[in-house]
């Protein structure tokens, strides 16, 4: 999956972008994260909400860190061999990151609604916000995991 945009050529710049695809993914990924909680930091500022709807944020953080912790080497079981698990433990901690992610995500939804679009808040940007974080979190996990290209370097 990490090579899908591979096989996609443009001329003249293909070359530059493939040299630097590494740092390309990581720039945005890092931007997204960086957006997403600069929301969450904005509503909490502007705005009092329960200190509770923090949680699906720092849930989603912490999926990211699973996630980005295996390489799609260790998942394809390329480098990673021995262990407690093997590739299986690879596997299994991936797929972990990614229920947590999409746990957050969706619990990030349900505050949204239930919380503020529902009821009919007076003011619904707190619960806007905390879905943005979220999504942008989410989003930023993947152009990480998926957008790196493992054969390169920075």
């Amino acid at each position: 999956m990490s090579g899908c945009l591979d096989n996609i050529t443009c001329p003249g710049w293909t070359d530059a972008v493939a040299e630097r695809r590494n740092l390309i993914a990581s720039i945005i990924a890092g931007s997204l994260f960086h957006i997403g909680w600069w929301f969450l930091i904005d509503a909490a500022a502007t705005s009092t909400f329960d200190p509770a709807y923090h949680s699906p944020g720092v849930f989603s953080t912490v999926a990211v860190f699973m996630i980005n912790a295996v390489s799609n080497a260790q998942v394809r079981g390329e480098s990673y061999t021995t262990g407690c698990l093997g590739q299986t433990g690879a596997r299994v901690w991936l797929i972990i990151g990614f229920l947590m992610a999409f746990g957050s995500l969706i619990a990030a939804c349900w505050i949204l609604f239930g919380a503020y679009v529902v009821t009919e808040a007076e003011n619904p940007w707190p619960g806007v916000a905390i879905f943005l974080q979220n999504a942008l979190i989410f989003f930023s996990a993947f152009v990480f995991k998926f957008g790196r290209s493992e054969d390169a370097g920075w």
